[in-house]
């Protein structure tokens, strides 16, 4: 796959940032049990300055999966993913560069 970059919704030309995209300084990766063996794997904690929906698209291309960015009221725009993708999300955010590796907290069985 080629490089994605431009995952920002901030402008390219203002004052560098330090790097990291967490708000808390976690990102919170979860799975969630449908029904059966169906699971859903969730992303909580990725900071607002970073557009979800172009992340969402590229994590959907990488891993041939359908996923949407929902919008919950306690934790904020979350990322829904399908199937068990906790490992996969762990190493596309760090080989992107979005997450170092103890920014992220993975959960679930």
């Amino acid at each position: 796959m080629s490089s994605i970059l431009n995952l920002e919704k901030s402008d390219p030309f203002s004052e560098p940032r330090e790097a990291g995209g967490t708000q808390g300084g976690v990102i919170h990766i979860r799975i969630q049990q449908r029904n059966g063996r169906k699971t859903l794997t969730t992303v909580q904690g990725v900071s607002d300055e970073f557009d979800l929906k172009r992340l969402v698209r590229a994590l959907k291309k990488e891993f041939a999966c359908n996923g949407t960015v929902v919008d919950h009221p306690e934790y904020g725009e979350v990322i829904q993913l399908q199937g068990d993708q906790r490992h996969h999300i762990c190493e596309f955010l760090l080989k992107i560069g979005l997450a170092k590796k103890e920014q992220l907290k993975v959960h679930g069985f």
